[in-house]
């Protein structure tokens, strides 16, 4: 219920109408674009992508050049994410191997090297796209 009254406060989603005891009356228009946000989410699009979408989807005669568009940085930023991915896939693999057998945890090739790399000073990694590694969630407000 968090999430809908979010994307309420978002403009993602119309405020509802309320009934005499203040309860949210939802209709079908609210659930369409419920289940329509919600799937945009599972295909990895961020709020500001959703919100756009939306734009043009509430102008149905206006020109979707820019819905293209969008979807097309999208896969260039998912062609990115995966590339990001399956380096740090190398890396935690590379990590596994330390560790081949269990051990008392001090004498752990996966803790101690953790421990070494973490003690260095390091700038945190940045991704091409300027996205937040693993989750999307570019376009967020704090």
């Amino acid at each position: 219920m968090e999430t809908i009254r979010y994307y309420e406060r978002e403009g993602l989603l119309p405020v509802p109408a309320r009934t005499g005891g203040n309860y949210r009356l939802y209709s079908d228009v609210h659930v369409e674009r419920l289940l329509f946000i919600r799937y945009c989410r599972s295909l990895d699009m961020t709020q500001d992508e959703i919100r756009t979408l939306l734009k043009f989807r509430d102008a149905p005669n206006e020109n979707c050049e820019q819905v293209n568009i969008l979807l097309d940085a999208h896969i260039i930023h998912l062609g990115s994410r995966i590339d990001e991915l399956k380096i740090l896939e190398k890396q935690l693999k590379a990590l596994r191997r330390l560790c081949d057998q269990a051990e008392e945890a001090k004498d752990c090739g996966i803790l101690n090297d953790l421990a070494t790399k973490a003690a260095r000073p390091t700038e945190p990694r940045k991704s091409k796209t300027g996205h937040v590694h693993i989750t999307h969630v570019q376009g967020r407000k704090k």
